[in-house]
């Protein structure tokens, strides 16, 4: 027998059968024959391993458990989607688009309730595969996505690309899994969502491929390279190469179209065989989506409509109160605990005591829960018709509960505070968001085990995590710290400083200042030190900073200079975590503001090339602007840069720079 010739004819039929099966739902085999072909085709691969393929169906068995994830950055970021919740807000959208020239032409899909994954493939082989993560970086879940029976190890064609979609599990799957989880005295998976994240991300790829996880693909990363000009047109590209889209995607063109899209989709929701909660709309021509643009969260070009969330009743059994990192005092509902759309509430936040005050909730009252956007849960309102007189009246309490400090209320703010600096609550929580995921990412640094380390007296301040490895024979001597543990922790705390400065921005606690902003930050002023040098006027001409994030970014570092130093002092990286920043001297650092038409270049490529090399685009001239870049018919900015003797620049001059940048 020629081996290699029937290895190839076993591969061939394999993958063939799986494509028909997991992808076109058209078997052209049957369960026995699939398992019979792979059996003999296992059994050859043992025997003459020098022949065994990346792209053979016996990948999908599962491999070797790791030990971990590996970090992986994504080389274009995977920006979620702004949302929409009702008709006018869908209108509003296509008015955005509107205003910038553009007559609408939508796709609509599905938004399926699972996990966002970026699969590469190199030589028409998958290579790669990626969890979204924060966006910036996921995890390596390679050998997981082998597994997965719609995910084509090999194309239809021999193209180095990279295509985004979503992994998820099957209602019927999920019912098995409990089932079985259930028997085994395992707690149950509460939604699909949480049962294929947990899954993909199991260290051990015979678990994943237990799992039985599908994949819908939805985006086509550099289009241009396919000659490919729309979405649409993208979709039936990726059909082609072998990938599994979701057949109800569809063209729909005006947002009246849209608008019965969701209609349907609603009535559908029930009767699909996965979950779904919410329907996408995306401008369909590409070359114009990058002209729409992007924020620093989401595309422009598309947003997703959420459906209503789904509502339920309990009761209000106490209103209890937490102290966040800022001194913030939340009022929060402690609920008898009831299920809402596959999870259980116990707890929800009711913001300050004007939104008690405003729904007129009292203590013991039967409330309505919707789950907000699908994720949070959040009090709606009372059912008044409901109370008996036993209700008590909320009252709002006037000390903090944790140091009994008296509370203040600066005016026109609707929050209370702590102003104690040295409250225990405020500390622990500073302590716990400095560890947490989106900021330092120590794994291993849970909360409670945070506030136990503060308890004890190990960490008061920052600083004190990076000081626990002298105190590891003390930390020995306490229950529940075994070696192995705490190396690994120690090990986390010492990796975490090389992290880089977006995260570091987040981790310290500037008042407003969340993760999206954070990145913006590094990226624009590169090192901390450029950061603390900048004043306020350079810090509002940053998009999305205004006036009170520019004044509490420039406060906070004119208060704590001696606490990043002794943060640099430890050796935490007050760097981008880019590879390579991109100089150039006459846009690196200069404030730039671009008026009239350009020919050669639209606004959103000029503003693109000049913030990759560190330019500043602002919208008005002011003293402190450094350029003018002006087209065809200026207008008044024109003017006012000749009138401040502003340096101005032409289309020529711009061309003649551009074309000389590396």
């Amino acid at each position: 027998m020629d081996v290699a010739k029937r290895i190839e004819e076993l591969i061939a039929i394999l993958n063939e059968a799986s494509y028909k099966y997991y992808v076109l739902d058209n078997p052209t085999i049957t369960d026995q024959e699939y398992d019979k072909y792979l059996r003999e085709l296992i059994n050859l691969e043992e025997k003459y391993p020098e022949y065994k393929r990346a792209d053979s169906p016996s990948q999908r068995v599962g491999g070797e458990a790791i030990d971990k994830f590996n970090k992986v950055v994504h080389k274009t970021p995977m920006l979620s989607l702004s949302n929409v919740f009702n008709e006018q807000e869908i209108r509003d959208f296509d008015e955005r688009i509107k205003k910038e020239g553009f007559t609408p032409d939508y796709v609509c899909e599905y938004k399926i309730d699972g996990l966002s994954i970026s699969l590469i493939y190199e030589n028409g082989l998958l290579v790669q595969g990626i969890t979204r993560g924060d966006g910036i970086t996921g995890e390596d879940v390679t050998n997981n996505i082998k597994t997965i029976k719609s995910v084509p190890l090999k194309l239809t064609e021999p193209i180095d690309v990279e295509v985004r979609g979503e992994v998820f599990m099957h209602k019927k799957t999920l019912a098995k899994l409990n089932e079985q989880r259930q028997k085994e005295g395992l707690p149950i998976l509460a939604n699909v969502r949480n049962a294929a994240a947990g899954s993909l991300r199991q260290l051990d790829s015979k678990i994943a491929a237990q799992r039985e996880l599908d994949t819908f693909i939805y985006y086509l990363m550099e289009p241009e390279k396919f000659n490919i000009k729309t979405h649409s047109e993208a979709l039936e590209y990726l059909k082609k190469l072998g990938f599994k889209v979701n057949p109800e995607s569809r063209k729909v063109g005006s947002v009246s179209h849209v608008l019965s899209y969701i209609a349907e989709a609603l009535k559908a929701r029930d009767k699909l065989s996965y979950d779904i909660d919410g329907v996408v709309m995306k401008h369909n021509v590409f070359a114009e989506q990058q002209e729409i643009g992007y924020t620093a969260k989401y595309p422009k070009w598309a947003t997703a409509y959420k459906f209503p969330a789904q509502e339920v009743l309990t009761r209000l059994k106490d209103i209890i109160f937490t102290v966040g990192r800022t001194g913030r005092i939340t009022p929060n509902a402690v609920l008898e605990p009831v299920i809402l759309m596959g999870s259980t509430i116990a707890r929800a936040t009711l913001h300050n005591a004007d939104f008690i005050t405003s729904k007129g909730l009292k203590i013991g009252d039967i409330v309505s829960i919707k789950k907000a956007g699908d994720v949070i849960p959040a009090v709606t309102g009372a059912v008044y018709e409901r109370r008996t007189g036993a209700e008590k009246d909320f009252v709002m309490i006037t000390t903090c509960p944790m140091c009994d400090t008296p509370l203040q209320k600066k005016e026109g703010q609707v929050d209370y505070f702590c102003p104690n600096e040295s409250c225990p609550a405020r500390n622990i929580n500073s302590l716990i968001h400095f560890v947490s995921r989106d900021a330092m990412n120590i794994e291993g640094l849970g909360e409670e085990i945070v506030e136990e380390l503060y308890n004890l007296g190990f960490v008061k301040r920052i600083p004190d995590f990076y000081d626990l490895k002298t105190k590891k024979e003390q930390l020995l001597e306490f229950d529940g710290y075994g070696e192995q543990s705490i190396n690994k922790i120690l090990d986390n705390i010492e990796a975490s400083k090389q992290n880089g400065l977006e995260r570091v921005l987040f981790a310290i606690g500037i008042p407003g200042i969340g993760s999206k902003t954070a990145k913006v930050l590094a990226h624009r002023f590169g090192h901390i030190d450029n950061l603390m040098q900048a004043d306020q006027e350079t810090l509002e001409a940053i998009p999305d900073i205004g006036n009170i994030l520019a004044t509490n970014i420039y406060n906070y570092f004119q208060n704590n200079q001696a606490f990043i130093a002794e943060l640099k002092n430890i050796g935490i990286n007050m760097a981008e975590a880019a590879s390579e920043r991109k100089q150039n001297d006459l846009i690196t650092g200069k404030k730039f503001v671009i008026t009239g038409t350009i020919n050669d270049y639209t606004r959103n490529e000029i503003k693109d090339i000049l913030e990759n090399y560190d330019g500043i685009v602002s919208e008005s001239v002011s003293k402190n602007t450094d350029v003018v870049i002006v087209g065809e018919n200026p207008g008044s900015k024109y003017d006012k840069a000749v009138q401040l003797k502003v340096e101005i620049w032409n289309e020529e001059k711009l061309k003649e720079i551009f074309n000389i940048l590396v």
